[in-house]
């Protein structure tokens, strides 16, 4: 039986001020069975230091990914003719209990992978990176990492708290979950708390690209020396939309000024392509500091953006 492949809803069938508010107008299923990629929301901001409203980043980037249509003029990339992709809502999470809402976030994306679907997460904090990669490595084993952020994350402790949106990837390479020698983070800057708080990264093998040196340049250099890096094996991308400079979104809780720019952003989604994506994740935007939903459509972009550089994706050339 020929394969059904579901196509975003058009323009021309629905106003795109109408309908339900699904990643791109695709489709709402209850679960990832059958889908080869899927988009789900995690309305969570429990681990948040700063301004809280990341949970109600999911809902408000897929409203304004209602303006997303199914093709990639720039790549060329036709994601909606080779994968099944729908749209499965969000992780009922606990408002009331941060630990709780780690397990529940670790259960919900072994599910997802248990159907053999690769996760595109709307977040949320950043907090929820560190369930989602220990579902991952259940599946995987350890993974390459990429990470786009103004921040290293990687505080042992905020507060007191293990487990918060500043610590994730501390977690993350002392659980095992990643490959040291294959983690890039990239647009890291603003000031901190002592002159090496980026140092511990380089110490695990992480290679560090502060933000200054990709100041007035293309990364396209980058991101092929990147790819070099993290070879063959399996790969994570995960994006705090705060690794982008606050004038073009400044919706984020932890805002930093002299980021990256939207066309470096494109430029490292868009260096994945050739990659083995296993998962990947928007995070940190916060509508409540977004007044025209600038950083939302941004977030939906590069939502978009990671679905044309996931393995199986054709390209129209």
């Amino acid at each position: 039986m020929a394969t059904e492949y579901f196509q975003p809803l058009g323009g021309n069938e629905m106003p795109r001020s109408g309908g339900i508010a699904t990643m791109m107008r695709l489709p709402h299923l209850p679960n990832a069975k059958g889908l080869d990629v899927c988009f789900v929301g995690v309305p969570f901001d429990l681990g948040t230091s700063n301004r809280t409203g990341a949970r109600f980043g999911p809902r408000q980037v897929r409203t304004e990914s209602v303006l997303l249509r199914p093709y990639n003029m720039a790549t060329r990339a036709a994601p909606f003719d080779s994968l099944r992709v729908a749209d499965i809502g969000d992780v009922a999470i606990n408002p009331y209990n941060l630990h709780d809402s780690i397990a529940r976030i670790e259960a919900a994306y072994g599910a997802i992978l248990a159907h053999g679907a690769k996760p595109i997460t709307l977040g949320g904090d950043h907090t929820i990176t560190l369930p989602i990669l220990r579902a991952i490595h259940a599946k995987h084993g350890k993974v390459g990492l990429i990470h786009v952020d103004a921040h290293a994350d990687v505080n042992d402790t905020m507060m007191g708290e293990k487990i918060a949106h500043g610590t994730p990837f501390r977690r993350a390479a002392e659980e095992g979950l990643i490959d040291g020698e294959r983690v890039v983070q990239i647009g890291l800057r603003g000031t901190g708390y002592a002159a090496e708080d980026f140092d511990w990264c380089r110490e695990q093998g992480f290679r560090v690209v502060q933000a200054e040196s990709c100041w007035n340049r293309s990364l396209e250099p980058l991101m092929r020396e990147v790819r070099e890096q993290l070879g063959a094996g399996p790969v994570y991308l995960t994006f705090d939309i705060d690794g982008i400079d606050p004038a073009y979104a400044p919706g984020t809780g932890t805002p930093e000024i002299a980021g990256l720019t939207v066309p470096q952003a494109l430029e490292i989604v868009r260096g994945c392509w050739g990659l083995d994506l296993v998962g990947a994740d928007l995070v940190e935007v916060a509508p409540p500091y977004d007044p025209f939903g600038t950083t939302a459509l941004l977030g939906a972009n590069l939502a978009y953006e990671m679905l044309c550089v996931f393995p199986g994706v054709v390209r129209r050339d």
